[in-house]
């Protein structure tokens, strides 16, 4: 696939693109709006899916399903290929997406008042599943040193150390700052949840898109005694572009939490298996030829991430693009600036035009920032950049 081909999105009802979705952010967006947030690529998906669904559309008969053989291979084929984790079949439930996923995960194990472990600035649902069960959200931010983040393992003892506190939600890698931990920073994550027994649930889905040679570690193949405590999620709505396909599955080795994981979601949602469409992308996805597929996306990403970063240096200084090392979704510092963050709000929605992530949403420590989805044409890309110049340029 070529990557540099355009794609219209406005009018598919595109949470992402049409105006109802973007006014969910942005309350200056219009009709001119470019939509720079959700984590959503602007690219088609694999053409091989999509032949693969459009056979099984042809077939017309869309009753219950169950998994086969080769949906549990592929995951198994992927795991082990990508981050050499070998997995049993019978860890994986499949689930209709991550953050139902993660609120599963809270009720089993955690009671009402318990205390959950987040690492701020972080992905928004992770926060929401905690106070939306009745339990507290206990925050352990993320160190700023220079333009890199890192964790805080002195504060993180301290919370886990807490008897309240049950669970620790990883962001592996993470969302919204693109830090892809390190197996030394993920080993020390690990020692703590061991010494404290604590439950770590390592939210994986941006696994497969790490730039720039940089080296993920999947949180399952360390220490043997962590898949006692261990839930990790994966999906291949972020790699492939298939979120519209509700098809996530939740890998969790210790047969007492899974079954708790399952009973718990089965008060709310059928027994686990996979969307019928979800499955058949994903059976050709965790391929050969799912991996070249990637592989030339992530070329893409890389040239487009390098030309926002290099346009921003060299017209817009006091404008900072963070190093990025994993996902499509850059983190820029508008701190100097010296704005508020309504101020900003409008120069962005108002006078550029552009709808991003505010930084606040990630929590305290994001506020001064947004967050940029770059996954889209380069001349998507280059038209919001010339607007974000337009509107700051005197400032």
């Amino acid at each position: 696939m070529s990557f540099s081909n355009y794609v219209e999105r406005k009018g598919t009802d595109s949470r992402k693109w049409d105006l109802n979705g973007m006014l969910e952010m942005a309350s200056y967006a219009d009709d001119e709006s470019i939509p720079m947030w959700v984590a959503d690529m602007d690219f088609k998906a694999p053409e091989f899916v999509q032949d693969a669904l459009l056979k099984r559309v042809e077939h017309g008969v869309f009753g219950y399903n169950t998994a086969d053989k080769k949906y549990y291979e592929g995951i198994k084929f992927w795991l082990k290929n990508r981050n050499d984790w070998d997995i049993e079949e019978y860890w994986i439930v499949p689930t209709s997406g991550v953050v139902p996923a993660l609120c599963y995960a809270i009720k089993a194990f955690t009671e009402h008042g318990d205390g959950v472990v987040v690492q701020n600035p972080v992905y928004p649902p992770f926060r929401n599943s905690v106070e939306i069960n009745g339990r507290e959200v206990v925050s352990n931010p993320l160190k700023l040193a220079g333009d890199r983040y890192e964790m805080d393992f002195d504060d993180l003892e301290k919370k886990l150390a807490n008897p309240k506190n049950k669970m620790l939600i990883l962001c592996s890698p993470h969302n919204p700052i693109g830090r892809v931990w390190t197996k030394n920073e993920l080993e020390k994550v690990v020692s703590l949840c061991l010494k404290y027994k604590k439950i770590i649930v390592s939210d994986e889905i941006h696994s497969d898109l790490i730039l720039f040679k940089n080296k993920f570690v999947s949180v399952g193949t360390l220490n043997r005694e962590i898949k006692k405590y261990l839930i990790v999620c994966t999906s291949i709505s972020k790699t492939f572009n298939l979120a519209g396909l509700k098809a996530s599955n939740i890998i969790i080795p210790d047969s007492d939490l899974r079954e708790r994981f399952i009973n718990e979601m089965s008060k709310v949602a059928a027994k686990p298996v996979p969307n019928i469409f979800g499955a058949i992308a994903m059976e050709q996805c965790y391929s050969k030829e799912g991996e070249r597929w990637l592989e030339d996306l992530i070329v893409y990403l890389e040239d487009n991430y390098l030309f926002l970063k290099d346009y921003l240096e060299k017209r817009l200084p006091k404008i900072k693009c963070f190093p990025l090392e994993g996902t499509y979704l850059a983190w820029i510092d508008f701190r100097e600036l010296n704005l508020t963050e309504e101020e900003l709000r409008f120069k962005l929605e108002e006078e550029a035009k552009i709808v991003t992530d505010g930084g606040g949403i990630f929590g305290a420590e994001g506020v001064g920032f947004i967050r940029l989805n770059f996954a889209c044409h380069r001349s998507v890309l280059e038209k919001a950049l010339e607007r974000l110049e337009k509107s700051f340029e005197n400032i």
